[in-house]
C-alpha cells in the first residue's frame, strides 16, 4: 500500500513538472534532474535507459524514461552530475558536469543517434 502511495505521488510529480508547472506543494528535499529522450528524428524514446552519476563517477544511478520519454531524478545532493540515454544500440553522449544547486532542477534533453554516436544534451536551469 505504501509503495502504490509512492508510486502515485511520483507520477503525479512527474506530470506537474512534464506540464512545466512549478509545484508548489513540493517538499524541497533535494535538487532534481528532469528531462526527455529522443531518437535521431526528434520523437521521443519511452523505455530508454539513463544513468546519472555524480561527475566523479560515484552513486550510479539508473532508471527508465516513462511512456513519453521523460524521465525525473530526485532527490540529488549539491553537486554536479553526469547523464547519459541509451535504447536499442543507440547512445546518446554523457552530457558532464550538470551543477545542481540546493533544491534546484535542471531540464536536459538527451537525443539517441543510430550506432555509438550521438549528440549532446543541453541543459537548461530552472530554480525553485
Amino acid at each position: 500500500m505504501k509503495s502504490k502511495l509512492v508510486f502515485l505521488l511520483t507520477v503525479g510529480l512527474a506530470i506537474v513538472f512534464s506540464q512545466g508547472v512549478d509545484a508548489q506543494t513540493k517538499k524541497k528535499t533535494g535538487a532534481t534532474i528532469s528531462g526527455t529522450v529522443l531518437d535521431s528524428d526528434g520523437k521521443t524514446v519511452p523505455n530508454a535507459t539513463v544513468t546519472c552519476q555524480t561527475s566523479s563517477g560515484m552513486k550510479p544511478r539508473v532508471l527508465h524514461s516513462d511512456a513519453k520519454g521523460a524521465f525525473f531524478i530526485t532527490g540529488l545532493k549539491q553537486e554536479s552530475y553526469d547523464l547519459r540515454a541509451s535504447r536499442k544500440g543507440a547512445y546518446s553522449d554523457w552530457e558532464r558536469n550538470i551543477p545542481l544547486g540546493k533544491s534546484q532542477t535542471k531540464n536536459v534533453t538527451l537525443q539517441l543517434l543510430n550506432g555509438n554516436t550521438a549528440t549532446s544534451a543541453v541543459p537548461a536551469s530552472k530554480k525553485h
